[in-house]
């Protein structure tokens, strides 16, 4: 499902238009990654947890140079779905089934 997809969905099941779902997930996307940017995780109940990971300096490689480099240590964005998220994909019979 691409965005446009999720637009169109919310836009049937809500009566809402399109435009204006647009416009809210668009706004909601933004405050995720600017909470993100700032350090400050975001929680949703039953839906999960968008949370900053801190990745230590490691020896990584350059295969075409057959180089080692030092790659920094970094912070990445990460997705933690809820335990009734999880429970709920486990239970459903029809994942896998379409690409």
């Amino acid at each position: 499902m691409r965005k446009a997809d999720l637009v169109s969905n919310i836009a049937e099941k809500t009566g809402i238009a399109k435009v204006d779902v647009l416009v809210t997930l668009e706004a909601f996307f933004k405050e995720i990654k600017d909470s993100l940017t700032e350090g400050e995780n975001v929680y949703i109940r039953g839906f999960g947890s968008f949370v900053v990971k801190k990745r230590a300096k490691k020896i990584g490689r350059n295969i075409k140079k057959n180089v080692a480099i030092e790659i920094p240590e970094h912070y990445i964005p990460s997705f933690k779905p809820a335990k009734i998220f999880v429970d709920s994909v486990k239970q459903s019979s029809r994942v896998g089934l379409s690409s």
